[in-house]
């Protein structure tokens, strides 16, 4: 790995450390893409190899790629056996073939075993022992050729995970760097939390004045979105109850609402459909709510009285509906030191709660976080850090009680 690549090597995570990856290029204009596509991959741990089609050069040289990976990239096969060095069944083996972007061409090779080129060689080399990816990119109607259909599905049969592109501008274009490095980190970690159902809600709720004005808060959603996708990564069936507003997310299983009365009928809906092992309130939900919403828009320009009523205790509900579920609470206070852990202590014996995680309010909108975990025995205070990072650690002590 040359010297500016280690540079940014697993500055953003450690969730790709120690893994190999393939990134397979065939002739797409969205090739361009693979220089930055690799990078983040590298920052978050991996060690990138990149193979290149004939078609593929014409787009992007192999410089770039090089300059890129800080590895010698394979751009023919040689008496070296390239395909074997990186794909073949030994311990050196790459642990994942990511084929991006992929053309209507490639995709249909690779379901018919042709093997006329680096990448589909080195596809074929992987296809009985090594996870393989695809993403494809490709004008709309090629994408809804009946014939490549067909070849995406039967690759799907065979094992092959597909990260569909974005349907925009007549084209089907090549997911977002960000959704190929997250489904890549999923793909690749550990499934400690294989078999759990895990129920995460984020952001802030809106509580509304009149047709467009409403009471909120800080909150982005971010820690609320890193832990539901954290637990997404090590393979929980994950549901994330998201405000509408909040930070986007890529689990797949979302449910977007706005009020405090639409995420609790949300809850409830869940908890009595499905029986779930974790949930985890991390939404700012809002404590009042405007006791008569008007029906037409305030006029402005003078004063304005608003009577508020408390809205309903969302956390009151869930343990019982489901009295063994593990539930963690959040408790944002102004308050410090032992006045915040007693905070936490009084929800835990008042709902049940079996961790509170408990912050001051410095945290909201903020990418960065200094909390206080509290269980019913025991108080661990973590050091100031990446909402990414802390959702680790929560979901360690979490799984480490249930």
């Amino acid at each position: 790995m040359l010297h500016h690549v280690k540079l940014i090597h697993a500055t953003k995570s450690k969730k790709l450390l120690g893994k190999k990856i393939v990134l397979a290029i065939p002739g797409s204009i969205a090739a361009v893409e693979c220089v930055r596509l690799a990078r983040e991959l590298i920052r978050h741990g991996a060690e990138v190899h990149a193979v290149m089609s004939e078609s593929a050069q014409k787009i992007i040289h192999p410089y770039a790629m090089e300059f890129a990976t800080g590895n010698p990239v394979v751009t023919e096969l040689t008496g070296f056996i390239e395909h074997v060095e990186l794909a073949g069944e030994h311990e050196r083996s790459a642990h994942l073939v990511l084929v991006c972007p992929a053309t209507a061409n490639t995709i249909s090779k690779i379901a018919c075993g042709i093997d006329d080129t680096p990448v589909t060689t080195v596809v074929t080399t992987a296809f009985s022992h090594i996870p393989i990816m695809i993403a494809p990119a490709m004008h709309s109607s090629m994408y809804r050729h009946p014939i490549v259909l067909r070849n995406i599905e039967k690759l799907r049969e065979l094992g092959v995970e597909f990260i569909a592109p974005r349907l925009e501008e007549g084209k089907a274009k090549v997911a977002t760097i960000e959704e190929i490095v997250y489904r890549v980190i999923r793909k690749l970690h550990p499934k400690t939390l294989e078999g759990k159902r895990v129920l995460v809600t984020a952001g802030a709720t809106r509580e509304y004045i009149d047709p467009i004005r409403y009471i909120t808060n800080a909150s982005s959603g971010r820690m609320g979105v890193a832990l539901a996708e954290e637990a997404d990564f090590r393979g929980a069936e994950v549901t994330l109850i998201r405000t509408k507003g909040s930070v986007p997310s890529f689990v797949e299983n979302q449910i977007e609402v706005e009020t405090v009365e639409e995420m609790l009928r949300a809850i409830e809906g869940e908890l009595k459909a499905k029986k779930y092992d974790v949930v985890v309130l991390a939404a700012a939900v809002s404590d009042f709510r405007v006791r008569e919403k008007a029906k037409a828009k305030i006029k402005s320009g003078r004063p304005l009285s608003l009577e508020l009523e408390p809205t309903p205790k969302i956390i009151e509900r869930v343990k019982e509906l489901q009295p063994d579920v593990f539930l963690v609470g959040f408790k944002a206070e102004s308050r410090d030191g032992e006045e915040l852990v007693r905070a936490a202590r009084e929800q835990i014996e008042r709902v049940g709660s079996d961790l509170v995680v408990a912050n001051t309010l410095e945290a909201f909108g903020s990418g960065e976080n200094e909390v206080v975990i509290v269980g019913k025995d025991f108080v661990r205070k973590l050091p100031r850090m990446e909402k990414r990072e802390l959702a680790e650690k929560i979901w360690d002590e979490i799984a480490r009680r249930i």
